[in-house]
């Protein structure tokens, strides 16, 4: 072990000759084996980590590691690229090893009190040397391993001291034999540091692990408890509860501005968030109005699906679809109700938002999936102003915006300076006085992050001559730092037309980031549909143009479930049309129909084809309506690896697949030639 002063000198040193590495490189986490990927390694790439049964990350030369990543995207893996300045644990790491070394040298150890699992062996440290902590540098971390060898041990209560909870959640992914494992975050990223460690030590002590008391608490004493339950007396200590305090009903403070209440789902290791939303509780959402309508601002369902993910130790927003616009009445209010899922083997959980007013039925307005993977990390944002970019002019932009439709109010009028340099916008955004005392509540204030996505419309990067554009899909979204109440952002067009932001603080250093937005029109007559009630709700096909096919794509049709089983060519696409199903009645049909669907998809994943499966369904049809449900969910969870199409004749859909793919959009229905995508 090494003395305080010692170890400071490790890090410090160790980061600076890091750091003065020349940048580049690249770090790639794979959904894979070990034993998977080690053949591919070569001298220029090596093995980073192992955090899970099939989860590793490569480091090396940027383009020997992206070529590996592509390698096993084709197959059907997740792979996701972390944005790091170095390739650490990598060959690229060599050049420093010598001078660390002698750094290393100078140090003292002595050996450690208590037994330490290393994660440079993923078995118990012997003595420590320099050469260790040198190889500790250039090496895998093998986390996995490490997490079994302290199994094998005996240990099954697990304390991550960190600032959240995401090695906690990759310990369930790694010991799944069906052993009952405990883990305990110390802090939480949403809670006080106080409130989460003595939440986290109550857990432990409810697990039979307790601490000294005595220095946690100074002064206080043992009381015994009578053990003789007849007497029918309470010994508990009443604490005082205020007006409204949910505990009273058996729930647990939701601690959010949006949320009131949460409670952890009893058939499962999901939970439930509930909040009750209006305008005399919160009068800045009536800042926000679309088309006239006072609508909860997109970037506010980014802050529940934040905040769910930290009571369920997801750190990362992989997915967030919004479906309906949620409507916040002009009297009473509206009750909130976010949802997440039990963990799947992946480490991901789905979450939706409901909403209802009174007792109207509940209406789903956005469905997503968090994970409990390490998201990438974020650069900073360099020089500002941008150096070359031309300053936008913001006179009138908001009366502009206005009467575009979106009428924003002083809270939502945060844009400061905008900068446009190509197909990068760049903008400073803070929130008024009133509101920043605010922001310290939230993850990133909904106002503050609305407010970075109207540099869009300033920069040029979105127009409004047509209907106003809203938040409609966010993929990749993490929060660095919560509670700002000013910010810089970047935000960038890519070729699929979606944005990418980076959202930083006055010193540049990352706050949040986000790795594409796509938005789309809303227009006034979609709006009223929001509201709820007892009205029917009917589906409505919006239409798109399509963009010119750029590659040349291998179609393959084939008749049936059967023949696709069957077939064993490589193309692009593999177009088959939905069986009719089997059964008299209409619900037979839908049955029969919706499990032979089921059963190909099952299928389908499991092969890990490389090419896509375009499905293609008839208009009109309700067991083809119910496959479209099942489908989607199927999609949710496995991106490009499979098109819903809805058309007459299957010779239909094939025309104008090409291009209907290079737009980008996994469901789309041919009408007369024409593609259009589902909105409600």
């Amino acid at each position: 072990m090494l003395s305080l002063e010692d170890a400071a000198k490790l890090v410090s040193a160790r980061a600076a000759l890091m750091q003065a590495l020349p940048a580049g490189g690249a770090m790639v986490a794979i959904q894979a084996t070990e034993a998977e990927v080690l053949p591919h390694l070569t001298h220029g790439v090596g093995l980073a980590a192992i955090n899970g049964p099939r989860s590793v990350v490569l480091s090396g030369s940027e383009d020997a590691v992206l070529d590996i990543a592509e390698v096993f995207a084709q197959q059907g893996r997740k792979t996701s690229r972390l944005k790091v300045s170095h390739a650490f644990h990598s060959p690229l790491m060599d050049p420093m090893l010598e001078e660390f070394a002698e750094v290393v040298r100078g140090l003292t150890f002595s050996e450690p009190r208590i037994p330490v699992v290393s994660n440079l062996t993923g078995r118990l440290a012997e003595v420590y040397i320099p050469e260790y902590w040198v190889r500790h540098v250039r090496e895998a971390v093998r986390f996995a391993d490490g997490l079994h060898t302290l199994h094998e041990l005996g240990v099954t209560m697990f304390v991550e001291i960190g600032p959240g909870g995401v090695l906690s959640a990759l310990v369930q992914g790694c010991l799944d034999d069906g052993t009952h494992i405990v883990t305990v975050p110390a802090l939480r990223a949403d809670r006080p540091e106080p409130y989460a460690l003595v939440t986290a030590v109550g857990q432990l002590h409810t697990h039979g692990i307790s601490p000294e008391w005595q220095a946690l608490f100074p002064g206080a004493r043992r009381v015994d408890l009578p053990t003789y339950a007849f007497q029918r007396e309470r010994y508990w200590l009443d604490a005082p509860q205020a007006s409204g305090d949910v505990r009273a009903a058996g729930l647990g403070a939701a601690d959010h501005p949006l949320l009131g209440a949460a409670i952890a789902t009893a058939d499962s290791d999901g939970a439930v968030l509930t909040g009750l939303l209006s305008l005399g509780t919160h009068p800045w959402l009536a800042d926000h109005a679309v088309n006239g309508i006072v609508l909860l601002p997109g970037t506010a369902f980014v802050e529940l699906a934040i905040r769910a993910g930290d009571e369920t130790g997801c750190g990362w927003i992989e997915d967030l679809t919004l479906e309906l616009p949620l409507v916040v009445p002009e009297r009473g209010g509206v009750t909130l109700q976010v949802a997440v899922g039990p963990e799947d083997e992946s480490g991901r959980r789905q979450l939706s938002v409901h909403s209802r007013v009174d007792d109207r039925s509940w209406l789903r307005h956005a469905t997503g999936v968090l994970s409990s993977a390490e998201a990438p990390s974020a650069a900073k944002l360099g020089a500002w102003p941008p150096a070359g970019a031309e300053a936008v002019d913001l006179t009138a932009f908001y009366e502009g915006m206005a009467a575009a439709g979106l009428d924003y109010g002083p809270v939502f009028q945060g844009l400061r300076s905008v900068w446009r340099d190509g197909d990068d916008v760049f903008a400073e955004v803070e929130l008024p006085d009133e509101s920043a005392a605010e922001a310290a509540a939230f993850a990133l204030h909904p106002a503050l992050l609305d407010a970075a996505l109207h540099a869009l419309a300033a920069g040029g990067l979105v127009s409004l001559d047509d209907s106003p554009a809203l938040p409609f899909a966010w993929s990749g979204v993490v929060v660095q730092a919560a509670g700002a109440a000013m910010v810089r952002v970047k935000l960038s067009r890519t070729a699929t037309g979606s944005v990418t932001l980076a959202v930083a603080d006055g010193a540049g250093d990352p706050v949040a980031s986000v790795e594409s937005l796509s938005l789309r029109a809303a227009s006034a007559e979609q709006l009223p549909g929001a509201v709820g009630g007892d009205q029917l709700f009917g589906l409505e096909w919006t239409r798109f143009t399509l963009p010119s096919a750029t590659d040349a794509l291998m179609i393959e049709t084939v008749a049936d479930f059967d023949a696709l089983r069957e077939s064993e060519g490589t193309p692009d696409v593999v177009v088959v049309p939905c069986p009719a199903g089997s059964g008299r009645e209409t619900a037979d049909r839908v049955h029969s129909t919706t499990s032979e669907v089921l059963a190909l998809v099952q299928w389908w994943l499991a092969e890990e084809r490389a090419g896509r499966l375009a499905l293609v369904t008839r208009p009109g049809d309700l067991a083809h309506a119910a496959v479209w449900g099942l489908v989607r969910s199927a999609q949710s969870e496995n991106p490009d690896r499979i098109v819903l199409v809805e058309a007459e004749e299957t010779d239909e859909a094939v025309r104008v697949l090409p291009a209907a793919l290079a737009s980008g959009e996994p469901q789309f229905a041919v009408r007369d030639g024409r593609c259009s995508y589902r909105a409600w």
